[in-house]
C-alpha cells in the first residue's frame, strides 16, 4: 500500500543539546514501500516497484519524479498513487536524442533537478553527459556532454562540454546556472544557462584535499560526488572518499565545514564529526544541509548557524524499526524531505516542526 503512515505525533530527540536552529523531525511516513519483511531482504514486490531509486525530483505540478541506477528507468508518482514508469526500459545504452523522452534509455543515472518552468535535468552518469526533458511536451535531448569522458568546454557552450563520471547536478535558487560535480576531472562545474557557458567554480583537476582559505578553482578535490547552493551563493560539496562536507564561500574560497576526513560516525561539532562515504546532499529553507550518509546508513544535518552535525533517520534515530540501506537521494518539497533508501527500494517523507 503506497503512503502508509509509519506514526505521528513523534518527534526526534538529538544527542546533542538542542538548539532552535537545529530540525526537529515531527512525522515519517513511507511514500512507496513499507517496513521490510526481514533484514537485509531485497524488496522487489508491488510495494517495492523501484530498483535502486538513486534521485528524485518534483515538477511544477507536485508530481513526483524518480531516477533508478541500477534499474535505468524514470517513474512519476501523483499523489498517494503508485509510480509509473514514464521512460527508460532498463537497459544500460544512450538513445532517443531529439524524440519521444518515453523512448530514451540511460546508464547509471544518479539524479536529477527540475526547473519551475518544468525542464528536467538528468544526470545520465555513466554516458557522462546532462540530458535535458521537456516535461511538458514530453522531448528529450543531450544537454551537455557527449557520452564520451574527457574534460573539455571552459568558457565554451554547454554542447562543447566532456565530462568524466557526472555524477548530480543541481540548481541554484535563481534557476539560472546548473553546477555539476564532474567527479573523475575533480572539479565542481558551472552551466549559467543565460549564455550556455561552462565554467569551473571548485577544483584544478587533481585528487587532493584543499587548503582552507584558498581560492577553490585552485585547489584539488578528494572525490566531488554532490554539490548543491543556499540561499546567500555559497557552494557546498560533498565527498565520499573524502568523508567530508566542503563550502566554496562567495569570495571564492573553500574550506571543510563538516567531517575529519576519517571515516566513521559522530555527531557533534562539525569539524570533529564524522561522515562514512555519504553520497547526496540537498539545502532546506534554514540553508541547512542535509546528507545522505551512505555508508552508516543515516540521514545527517549540518547546520551552518550552531556549526553541528546531527542525526535525523537511521542507526536508531528517529524510528527504530527503520534501517537504512545505502540511501542517497535526498529533495527538499515544500518544507518536506524526501529520502531515497536506495538498496531497500523505498521512498520516505519527513515532516519537521514549523519554525519558532
Amino acid at each position: 500500500m503506497i503512503c502508509k503512515l509509519l506514526f505521528t505525533g513523534f518527534v526526534l530527540c538529538f544527542t546533542l543539546n538542542t538548539h532552535a536552529a537545529q530540525p526537529v523531525v515531527t512525522d515519517v511516513s513511507f511514500v512507496v514501500g513499507e517496513y521490510l519483511q526481514s533484514e537485509g531482504s531485497k524488496a522487489q514486490s508491488s510495494d517495492f516497484p523501484l530498483l535502486r531509486p538513486f534521485g528524485i525530483d518534483f515538477d511544477s505540478a507536485g508530481a513526483m519524479y524518480i531516477v533508478e541506477l541500477e534499474g535505468g528507468r524514470v517513474h512519476k508518482l501523483i499523489g498517494d498513487g503508485a509510480p509509473v514508469v514514464v521512460s527508460g526500459d532498463g537497459s544500460k545504452t544512450y538513445t532517443g536524442d531529439g524524440g519521444p523522452f518515453a523512448k530514451a534509455t540511460f546508464n547509471g543515472m544518479h539524479n536529477l533537478a527540475i526547473n519551475r518552468s518544468d525542464r528536467a535535468f538528468i544526470a545520465d552518469t555513466f554516458n557522462h553527459c546532462l540530458r535535458e526533458v521537456n516535461l511538458k511536451i514530453g522531448s528529450i535531448k543531450t544537454f551537455s556532454g557527449n557520452g564520451k569522458t574527457g574534460f573539455a568546454g571552459d568558457g565554451k557552450p554547454a554542447a562543447d562540454a566532456r565530462f568524466d563520471y557526472l555524477m548530480c547536478v543541481s540548481l541554484n535558487p535563481n534557476q539560472d546556472a546548473l553546477f555539476v560535480a564532474d567527479l573523475k576531472n575533480y572539479r565542481i562545474r558551472k552551466i549559467d544557462l543565460k549564455t550556455g557557458l561552462v565554467s569551473t567554480v571548485a577544483g584544478n583537476g587533481k585528487k587532493g584535499v584543499p587548503q582552507d582559505g584558498a581560492k577553490a578553482t585552485e585547489s584539488p578535490l578528494v572525490d566531488p560526488r554532490a554539490v548543491a547552493i543556499d540561499s546567500n551563493g555559497n557552494l557546498y560539496i560533498l565527498e565520499r572518499g573524502g568523508h567530508a562536507l566542503r563550502r566554496v564561500n562567495t569570495d571564492g574560497t573553500i574550506q571543510t565545514v563538516a567531517g575529519t576526513g576519517k571515516k566513521g560516525f559522530k555527531d557533534g561539532p562539525a569539524l570533529e564529526a564524522q561522515l562514512a562515504s555519504s553520497k547526496h546532499i540537498c539545502i532546506d529553507a534554514q540553508d541547512r544541509v542535509i546528507i545522505a550518509d551512505d555508508a552508516n546508513a543515516a540521514i545527517r544535518c549540518y547546520d551552518p548557524e550552531t556549526e553541528t552535525v546531527s542525526t535525523l533517520l537511521g542507526r536508531g534515530f528517529g524510528d527504530k524499526r527503520i534501517k537504512l540501506k545505502n540511501p542517497h537521494g535526498v529533495t527538499i518539497e515544500k518544507r518536506h524531505l524526501f529520502v531515497c533508501d536506495t538498496s531497500n527500494n523505498r521512498i520516505f517523507k519527513l515532516t519537521f516542526k514549523a519554525s519558532e
